[in-house]
């Protein structure tokens, strides 16, 4: 019996946004990005190839004005930046002492218009269910004309009482849940420095594969050996179609401990996705079916 009934005629698949984390990384060049490429050029060649990026950079430091219209004049419409909300918001003790912070990093990314994807709340570690009022304060001062989601960190909120609660305010605020899948890392029976490193990062929760506020936020983070990948990218492929087929906005990304295998995670997922009729061809594929006589693509002097 197949996992999911799905009825590829009622895919929404204009509603499916895949990428990885971030889109500069120079160890991408000869591989995602053409032989020769510059770090200034990275943006433009990334948004040519895959249709969203999770932007981690802004957890870390807020763009100014010129940044951002940068972003926005490299990206095609099409793109979508899901945005971590700065540190200085979510790590910075009680969440409603941030609601202005957080409007005014809104505020400040907004010219990016129709490429501004759902916006992404990290919360730290040892924020847990004691704090779901802190949490209601602030979802209800954020701003509903912008798309958000929340990814729930500490353990407990994976206790069906406390995730039960928890779903239910994000659902009441049409706020969507982040679903984190560290399963490739934690299940796996290998060690070394990289994949150990990546445990101590992540957190380690389970999978539960919920949704709110018309929208799945998808974390995966993968083994750095391909084919441990597949038992588990095999499952997630008919889950995303059938939401997908449900009306579901789905937002995709890709994480390796080795960040150079993340583009090649994507392709695996987008592969599975096409084979069931799920999704387009991604605008990378389009570049890859290029006549062997084209000319090369031509990388910006300025």
């Amino acid at each position: 019996m197949p996992l999911f009934n799905i009825q590829p005629s009622t895919f929404n698949s204009m509603q499916f946004y895949l990428g990885c984390a971030v889109w500069a990384y120079k160890d991408w060049v000869g591989d995602l990005f053409p032989a020769g490429s510059r770090s200034a050029d990275f943006l433009r060649l990334y948004g040519r190839r895959l249709t969203a990026v999770e932007g981690n950079t802004t957890f870390y430091a807020t763009p100014s004005p010129e940044v951002v219209s940068r972003w926005a004049a490299e990206t095609p419409d099409t793109f979508r930046f899901c945005l971590k909300l700065p540190r200085a918001v979510s790590h910075a003790g009680p969440l409603v002492a941030q609601v202005a912070a957080a409007r005014a990093f809104v505020e400040r990314v907004a010219p990016l218009g129709e490429r501004l994807g759902p916006f992404f709340l990290q919360l730290p570690p040892g924020y847990g269910p004691a704090q779901r009022g802190d949490l209601a304060r602030f979802l209800e001062g954020w701003p509903r004309e912008h798309p958000l989601a929340v990814e729930l960190r500490h353990a407990d909120w994976y206790a069906p009482a406390h995730e039960q609660r928890a779903m239910e305010l994000l659902g009441r605020l049409g706020i969507g849940r982040v679903v984190m899948d560290v399963r490739p890392i934690r299940q796996a029976d290998d060690a070394g420095e990289l994949l150990d490193g990546a445990r101590e990062r992540k957190p380690d929760v389970p999978m539960h594969p919920l949704r709110s506020g018309g929208m799945a936020m998808v974390r995966y983070i993968g083994h750095p050996d391909p084919a441990r990948n597949d038992a588990w990218l095999d499952e997630w492929a008919p889950r995303i179609a059938a939401w997908l087929a449900e009306g579901t906005a789905v937002y995709c990304f890709m994480h390796c401990p080795d960040e150079s295998r993340s583009p090649a995670l994507c392709r695996a997922i987008q592969r599975r996705l096409l084979a069931l009729g799920a999704v387009p061809p991604l605008p990378w594929d389009t570049l890859a079916e290029a006549p062997p006589d084209a000319p090369p693509e031509q990388l910006s002097l300025f």
